[in-house]
């Protein structure tokens, strides 16, 4: 038995766990076996994965951050067998990771028996994973393997100079994805490539003013309505989406105009972000909002990151994913309860 949450599939999980977690979970990939936790117990495992810390992101300098607030977020997975044990009950979910405008911590973790092993997945784009595997649960059996993260996120202002960003004439292996097609994002549609080249450029125009002229654009042209997940020239040809549209959108358009954007995802939302040069040649990423209060090149929000990109492929699906959802595959007489954990325990 194998199931998915699709962020756009579900009512409740569309607008909370799709727009409900990337570049460093605090921890290097690591496996610990059920034979581990039982040699040096369930308590003492975060010591050993806290000392394995990554380093963050290096902070923007074009950008000004303020304004940290602490949130805990506990995430995971509860399984709950029905009258027939398990074999083997494998699952994978999204946890938040490092940006330069938030760092995460792992502070608890309660890991439950029946699991066999776990460790980190990072995948290519911006996402994080967990996987865990539970064997032989006997029925009627509670088995959890459930994480509590420390999120400190700041608020962008300030852009600062801009008069001297360009479009990045080379970009780096790992931004090339931001140039191309994704799910529901395809910079190369005629349709796409036509208002992109439809875009005034005066030789007074900045790189940022550019930029701006398609976001205003975006918002002019395209109303704010909810509704089901459709591409971004779908969007266009309707006149109207919600922030995943309107995002994608942008994103196509700045992309047809080959500069490198991408998809934000936050708890019941999501925006775009664009990258710009400076002169020597260091790429800057900036935020906006899409849909909702005018805000660019700025962001202020606290909601945490949970991914940044469109185009994700996770080896236990066959197409390539617009956003990591959570996957769960089975092995079992009888069907388990199983429940994904995403939520905000505590904030400051």
């Amino acid at each position: 038995m194998k199931s998915s949450i699709d962020p756009r599939r579900q009512s409740d999980a569309r607008r909370s766990m799709a727009r409900d977690d990337r570049r460093s979970f605090p921890i290097a990939p690591l496996s610990i076996t059920r034979r581990t936790m039982l040699l040096s117990g369930a308590a003492c495992c975060a010591s050993p994965l806290l000392a394995q810390e990554s380093s963050s992101p290096v902070a923007d300098t074009r950008l000004e951050y303020v304004g940290p607030e602490k949130q805990l977020w506990q995430v995971g997975v509860k399984v709950m067998t029905a009258g027939s044990s398990c074999e083997e009950i494998f699952a994978t979910f999204p946890v938040p990771t490092d940006w330069p405008e938030q760092t995460v911590q792992l502070v608890d973790q309660q890991i439950s028996r029946y699991v066999d092993r776990w460790d980190t997945r990072d995948l290519f784009g911006g996402a994080k994973q967990v996987r865990v595997r539970m064997v032989n649960v006997p029925a009627n059996t509670a088995s959890d393997a459930l994480f509590t993260f420390e999120v400190t996120k700041t608020r962008i202002q300030g852009v600062g100079e801009t008069s001297d960003l360009v479009v990045p004439q080379k970009v780096e292996r790992e931004e090339r994805v931001f140039l191309g097609s994704s799910p529901y994002i395809d910079p190369r549609h005629g349709k796409i490539r036509k208002i992109a080249a439809e875009f005034e450029s005066t030789p007074d125009q900045t790189p940022w003013q550019q930029v701006e002229q398609i976001y205003d654009w975006v918002r002019e042209h395209v109303e704010y309505r909810e509704g089901d997940i459709k591409s971004a020239v779908e969007a266009l040809d309707d006149g109207h989406g919600d922030c995943e549209e309107l995002t994608s959108l942008f994103v196509a358009l700045c992309r047809a105009k080959k500069i490198p954007a991408r998809m934000v995802w936050i708890p019941g939302h999501c925006y775009p972000e664009f990258m710009l040069h400076d002169p020597e040649g260091v790429p800057h990423w900036f935020p906006c909002q899409a849909a909702g209060t005018r805000q660019f090149g700025e962001m202020d929000e606290y909601k945490p990151i949970l991914q940044k990109g469109d185009r994700f492929k996770v080896p236990e699906q066959k197409a390539l994913q617009r956003y990591v959802a959570e996957f769960c595959k089975v092995k079992a007489r009888s069907k388990p309860d199983v429940t994904f954990v995403r939520e905000l325990t505590d904030s400051e």
